[in-house]
């Protein structure tokens, strides 16, 4: 006959071994992802991104912060935005080519303050959020998208 102690840990290792393995924190969990560190502060970044949209013929639609939030309940946390861009005339060209592709407008800029007091600027390329629905009209619009965010990061982050 076995002792416990050795049984116990016999059938603690065998459930361990079927756990899942612990995952790593990834910043960037999505292809096409891709986040630009800069030298301006938050709300520069913030005003530098807006002004860079607007020269690119499209629109800031939607604004959530939840530093904002949680400022306005006096609590303090590192700057955070996510701004949500499109333009109608992609929208109609989205859901021509597939109403489930709905889910993805806006497409969304993503700016937070860094500890030093810089902000990057993350964003997924309208390309990676398009692909999976296996499109030719909507991997046609994408790319379109593509060249004009190139030059809405360019433009907002200096790079």
């Amino acid at each position: 006959m076995l002792p416990r102690t050795f049984c116990l840990t016999l059938v603690a290792s065998a459930f361990l071994a079927m756990a899942p393995p612990a995952l790593a924190a990834n910043t960037a969990p999505y292809a096409g992802t891709h986040t630009v560190k800069t030298a301006s502060g938050f709300k520069a970044l913030w005003d530098k991104l807006e002004s860079a949209v607007e020269a690119n013929g499209m629109f800031v639609v939607t604004r959530a912060s939840a530093s904002r939030g949680a400022s306005g309940r006096g609590i303090k946390i590192p700057g955070n935005l996510v701004i949500g861009v499109y333009r109608n005339d992609f929208a109609v060209r989205m859901l021509k080519a597939s109403i489930s592709a709905g889910i993805e407008a806006p497409l969304r800029f993503y700016v937070t303050e860094n500890a030093d007091g810089t902000a990057s600027l993350t964003y997924r390329t309208p390309s990676a959020i398009f692909a999976p629905y296996g499109s030719a009209g909507l991997d046609k619009m994408a790319s379109e998208l593509d060249i004009i965010w190139v030059k809405i990061v360019k433009q907002a982050t200096g790079g």
